[in-house]
């Protein structure tokens, strides 16, 4: 009887040896046709394997199949070698291609071919794009693929490769078979490969094959380097519920085969082998710096292979196959979670659309532009492109040090490639020659300012504008030549709004955000809205590709108590003070001071273990202010406990002054940074020091996006973050690293209810639930012509100026007197009145801006009003109410961190699908006031802890006696606060505690027996003295 496992290999055998998997079966029963003068030399030692298969001992390859192929595609070029060997040519063959590999790598090798004294020589020929070329299919057809069974690898012993996939005698893929049925999986596939010698000649780096598969019935993995126990196997299934849909690790069920067929039916079937090689595989050197033993730092250059992942091949074919059969016009949206290897496929997309040729063989595109802000990105395409064939060019980059003209210049020029910023377009839009050219735009990170002026005049600037005028004249019942010269300028602007023929879309994103879905997804028959290609979080994670951001959370919540010290009680502003009201407790030296504590032991404890000792942290904070006392009192604390082993840095943009500071210093990334040398930090050098050198990052609105750093552990959270915002965020620390396998994250002012909700929206597929209806916009002409504070006759004044084509003099000064009427009425109005007004005109911009990404509304009215709106909005003054600063109002009393939760938050997809976008509603200003110590108390209910009366007792009974000693006054005029604190006060507050004591041990116990309590409460009470005499 047949075992299992050699039952499976049959099976797969079976179809990659069938007419629809295109090989040729190579085994003791098949013997190979040569051509005729190709038969051994003498001299020549050959080894035959399985009476069919012949490889040159420690060679790795047939070449006898190779010198056949060559003969029969490229006869030119095999005469001129024959000539050039006195003998042996086959040798000589075998010896010029192991050269050519030693020297360029097998990849390369596969894809180019090789050169031997001025005769390029193919070793592999792709499929043409077209079939004009008949030559170039012929030459296809002629590539000898087979199928082995039981692979002899090496010259010595018997080991053997369950099957190995050749190309022209070229051994370039292996695969390991395991049968669950007798209790062996994948995993003991990948045991096996790692057990084989990587320095035999098939399985060496670079070298021969290309990938090495690890199989079981239901689960693939594959390698491209084989490093003993250091091989990184990494999945290539489709997912639960199918590739391109969000579902888990695995694949789903086959009702006639196997659930892990997909990975020999469209990965290793024959034609789609080739394909991968051609148009996917390349190989990827990044240069890293290092430190070496001394601590110097050198760059090493590391090579990877770079395979498709599945979801990365499924998506870019199933995109580019969708181009093919429904041509230009639509849009794509890819939700491809952190850790999908979305540069990769966004080289892999932008490349293959690039290369795209209709039936007639002309390109479909004219140009391919990618979107983006990452330089990471611009890098990865010149990479990757350069490892293809060279008939598209090379990436035009156009970087920060470009200017627009440039951009301009390389659309113009018809550059097939290029790399560009959003923020270009305005500058050159109306300078390019778009008509009846046809362009794809990639967009990296697709929610990032798509409905703003730059992506309206990407749109204008690349979109062929003739059959939207054609369509606007019908819809006007006019000639385009009977058009006035004055409306031209506003009619193309018009005509550039919604989706063009000539425009294709292709974004992706990890967190769609409803506008995105609209803009970029597909619509499905319930009118619902839903992303071209999904590649979910769930299993991303379940995957190992990135880990779980929140496996490991904890939570504090903070308990405030804070009192008036003024001794009136004046009506202030209600909602400005309480944002007050929580700004001082948040940036009170006390709060932060016990966060600081907390995050340096959280470091010591936690982080600095992980990842071998080499984890770091991520201090979020709600400001800049917050980050330069945050860094303060982390230092302190650091100084205070001996602790000299922690390298603190900062990072945000601008600079900020601490009110608090009496010397007004200026502090700025780079003032405030010193390095490991002791020197300071350039700002474009802050992320270096980080990763070689630094512990602890403090930042504010500051490497919370698009910052990748696989040593990243632990994220320390003192900001509110919801929705995508709080994905992105806390997805810092997801990052994969060999030795990294946990990650934490310590929140001091999130509900982890509300993180587990954001994240439910991106953890599986986003949808959006119908279309926008975009007739509102009316709604809210209507209600913005109810203000009166303009008239039609103010729209057309200021249109005549800002469309005019024959006068250009001092337009700004002209449209500034055209709008100068409606500023005057507007400043007439009342405070509520204004504030409506703004909020009204505000969303009607947005609003109008968004619809025509979407669609063409072509009304000229509309058109004409939403400009003059968008002009008028920057000349509104903005109210701005006076609130006083409360510092010197009010004093805290109590603060205690109190940890509320501890665990892990499991993720959970939420399936609702997103709500769809409306304009903005009627809001009344919040104008109402109430006594401060109102305002007050409802800060402390916010925060309420767990106060106990003997608590409060022993504060007031303490902050009484220690204010009647009057030398804390002198003590924090005279010696500063730092001294005060550390040195003076502890030794007073010791002596008035055991006073107390003597008075009163019931009250006073519980202080004495808690070592944390007795410290609190000293601390608290040295900083309400250091705020309350440095004010004074």
């Amino acid at each position: 009887m047949k075992t299992k496992e050699k039952l499976f290999e049959e099976d797969v055998e079976a179809y990659l040896t069938s007419p629809d998997g295109g090989y040729l079966k190579c085994d003791d029963k098949h013997s190979l046709t040569f051509v005729e003068d190709l038969g051994e030399e003498e001299g020549c030692s050959w080894q035959q394997v399985d009476g069919g298969y012949r490889i040159l001992p420690g060679k790795g390859v047939d070449i006898i199949t190779l010198a056949n192929f060559i003969q029969t595609t490229q006869p030119k070029a095999w005469e001129r070698f024959k000539k050039t060997c006195d003998s042996d040519p086959l040798k000589k063959l075998a010896n010029a291609f192991q050269d050519a590999v030693d020297r360029d790598g097998i990849v390369r090798i596969l894809k180019h071919g090789f050169k031997h004294r001025g005769i390029t020589f193919k070793v592999l020929y792709f499929a043409p794009e077209n079939s004009l070329n008949e030559a170039s299919v012929v030459r296809y057809r002629q590539n000898a693929c087979r199928c082995i069974r039981q692979f002899h690898f090496s010259a010595t012993g018997n080991q053997t490769v369950d099957i190995v996939l050749d190309l022209n005698g070229i051994p370039v893929v292996g695969i390991e078979l395991k049968d669950q049925f007798t209790n062996q999986t994948y995993e003991n596939a990948e045991a096996q490969w790692k057990r084989r010698d990587a320095r035999e000649s098939c399985f060496k780096f670079k070298n021969r094959m290309i990938a090495f598969f690890a199989v079981d019935t239901s689960y693939a993995t594959m390698a491209t380097e084989l490093k003993g126990d250091s091989t990184y196997f990494l999945p290539i299934n489709q997912g639960t519920n199918g590739a391109g849909f969000d579902g888990e690790k695995g694949n789903p069920a086959c009702e006639d085969g196997y659930p892990v067929e997909h990975l020999w039916k469209t990965v290793l079937q024959k034609d789609s082998l080739i394909d991968i090689i051609n148009k996917f595989l390349h190989l990827e050197k990044k240069d890293n710096i290092v430190l070496d033993k001394h601590g110097n730092e050198k760059t090493v250059t590391k090579e990877r292979i770079i395979f498709p992942r599945y979801h990365q091949l499924d998506a870019v074919r199933k995109l580019v196959a969708d181009v093919k059969e429904n041509g230009t016009g639509k849009n794509y949206l890819i939700q491809h979670s952190a850790g999908s290897g979305k540069s990769n496929s966004i080289a892999w997309v932008a490349y293959r659309l690039a290369s795209l040729f209709n039936e007639g063989n002309t390109p479909i595109f004219d140009s391919v532009v990618v979107v983006t802000d990452r330089r990471v990105l611009d890098a990865q395409l010149q990479e990757t492109i350069s490892g293809f064939d060279h008939q598209i060019g090379s990436v035009c980059v156009i970087d920060k040090d470009m200017h627009a003209s440039d951009l301009r210049d390389a659309l113009n020029g018809g550059k097939r490639l290029i790399v560009s910023t959003l923020q270009k377009f305005p500058v050159i839009f109306e300078e390019v020659e778009n008509t009846g050219k046809h362009f794809a735009v990639v967009i990296d990170e697709a929610h990032s300012s798509q409905t703003g002026r730059s992506a309206q005049k990407l749109k204008t600037a690349l979109a062929d504008l003739t059959d939207p005028l054609r369509e606007y004249a019908e819809i006007e019942a006019e000639d385009e030549e009977a058009r006035g010269d004055s409306e031209d300028e506003l009619v193309n602007d018009m005509a550039a709004h919604g989706r063009h023929k000539n425009l294709t879309f292709c974004a992706f994103t990890a967190t769609p955000k409803n506008k995105t879905l609209e803009m970029f997804g597909n619509e499905m028959l319930d009118g619902s809205f839903r992303p071209f290609h999904v590649y979910s979080m769930r299993q991303a994670i379940q995957e190992g590709f990135i880990l779980n951001p929140l496996d490991h959370y904890v939570a504090y919540s903070e308990a405030v108590e804070i009192a008036k010290t003024a001794p009136d009680n004046p009506d202030v502003p209600t909602s400005p003070t309480m944002k007050l009201l929580r700004k001082y407790k948040e940036l009170h030296p006390y709060a932060i001071g016990q966060k600081a504590a907390i995050i340096v032991e959280t470091f010591r404890n936690i982080t600095s273990k992980a990842i071998k000792g080499k984890g770091k942290m991520m201090v979020v904070t709600a400001s800049r202010l917050a980050t330069v006392r945050y860094f303060h009192e982390v230092k302190r604390y650091m100084q205070e406990k001996g602790y000299n082993d922690i390298e603190v840095l900062v990072a945000f943009s601008g600079s900020v002054i601490d009110p608090a500071d009496p010397d007004g210093v200026e502090y700025t990334e780079p003032s405030t940074n010193v390095g490991h040398d002791g020197a300071r930090i350039a700002e474009t050098q802050t992320k270096k020091e980080f990763r070689f050198y630094g512990d602890v990052l403090i930042v504010a609105e500051k490497y919370q996006t698009g910052f990748d750093e696989p040593l990243l552990h632990t994220m320390v959270i003192d900001k509110k973050l919801k929705d995508v915002k709080a994905v992105q965020t806390l997805c810092r620390v997801n990052r994969i690293h060999p030795d990294k396998h946990d990650t934490f994250i310590l929140d001091f002012v999130n509900d982890p209810d509300k993180i587990k909700e954001a994240f439910g929206r991106y953890y599986s597929d986003a949808a959006l639930s119908r279309h926008i209806n975009v007739d509102l916009i009316y709604r809210t002409q209507t209600e913005l012509r109810d203000f009166e504070v303009y008239e039609e006759e103010d729209i057309e004044a200021a249109s005549l100026v800002a469309f005019g084509k024959d006068d250009k003099r001092n337009v700004q000064g002209r449209l500034s007197s055209a709008l100068k009427p409606a500023v005057v009425k507007y400043e007439a109005l009342d405070d509520d009145v204004r504030y409506q007004f703004r909020r009204k005109v505000r969303s009607f911009c947005k609003w109008y801006a968004y619809i025509t990404q979407i669609t063409r509304m072509f009304d000229k009215d509309l058109h004409k009003e939403y400009v003059y709106l968008s002009y008028l909005q920057h000349l509104l003054e903005v109210q701005k109410i006076v609130v006083e600063s409360v510092d010197d109002k009010v004093e805290m009393r109590f603060y205690k961190l109190e940890k509320s939760f501890d665990g892990s938050i499991e993720l959970e997809a939420i399936n609702e699908p997103l709500d769809q976008i409306v304009p903005l509603g009627d809001k009344v200003i919040d104008k109402k006031t109430d006594p401060l110590q109102i305002v007050i108390d409802r800060i402390n209910e916010q925060y309420v802890g767990d106060f106990t009366d003997e608590d409060r007792v022993v504060l007031r009974q303490l902050a009484e006696k220690l204010e009647a000693d009057g030398s804390i006054k002198n003590s924090v005029g005279h010696d500063g606060s730092k001294i005060f604190k550390n040195n003076i006060f502890p030794k007073v507050f010791g002596e008035v505690a055991r006073q107390a004591f003597k008075e009163n041990m019931e009250a006073f116990e519980s202080m004495f027996s808690d070592a944390e309590k007795y410290q609190a409460i000293m601390n608290a009470l040295a900083e309400m003295f250091v705020q309350r005499y440095q004010m004074n």
